[in-house]
């Protein structure tokens, strides 16, 4: 079961099973912000961005520290097999990447802010990895939920990346798509580094600040 190369995605007939519904309890509330954790629903005139940028304990830190956020998760996006476990994903057999749910309201913070600190916070040229963390699930993804988010998600893919090539730094790699499907994560890995001040952080990262200009 683990022992196929995870840098690799698979076929669905070879992904795991999965089950019909998630098998475990979520805490009500954001250990941080105090807000819903789980938000399906979230409230009138705000939107949700789901980003995949490597190891999601670092990410979801990142993202529910910028003002204009309402609340985060992390989960499971852009495989095949339904509602993982966090052993399967990390199988290479299930095709997710480790994904962070941002709800945000874009009166205080907007989308391309958010996009933009997702390429200052990891990097974009690395494949299926982060740094020394290797697999399928590490892969960069920008997941859209509406027309204009894609717009924005590939125009800032473009400046970003002709800034990269410009100092050589090599092309990105960043899968975007519209939203599939986002199973949360089990709740120990809700908020994690807010539970584990001394947790394990991924930031690898190009060094490279989002142009001024753009």
């Amino acid at each position: 079961m683990f022992s196929r190369h995870k840098s690799e995605l698979v076929s669905p007939d070879q992904a795991l099973p999965g089950r019909s519904e998630r098998p475990f309890h979520l805490a009500d509330k954001h250990l941080v912000l105090g807000t819903p954790l789980v938000t399906d629903d979230a409230p009138a005139g705000y939107e949700v961005a789901l980003f995949g940028l490597g190891c999601f304990w670092g990410a979801e830190e990142v993202y529910w520290q910028v003002p204009g956020v309402w609340s985060t998760s992390v989960g499971y996006a852009g495989g095949t097999t339904p509602n993982p476990s966090y052993e399967e994903v990390c199988s290479g057999r299930t095709n997710h990447t480790e994904a962070v749910r941002v709800v945000y309201d874009p009166a205080k913070v907007s989308y391309a802010d958010l996009v933009k600190t997702f390429f200052e916070v990891h990097d974009p040229t690395q494949g299926m990895r982060q740094g020394n963390d290797v697999g399928t699930q590490y892969r960069s993804a920008i997941y859209f939920t509406t027309p204009e988010q894609e717009q924005v998600a590939r125009e800032l893919t473009n400046v970003y990346g002709d800034e990269l090539k410009r100092r050589r730094l090599g092309d990105i790699t960043t899968e975007i798509r519209e939203a599939p499907t986002y199973y949360y994560a089990e709740d120990l890995h809700q908020q994690y580094l807010a539970k584990n001040p001394h947790g394990y952080r991924c930031h690898a990262n190009t060094g490279v600040r989002f142009p001024e200009t753009a």
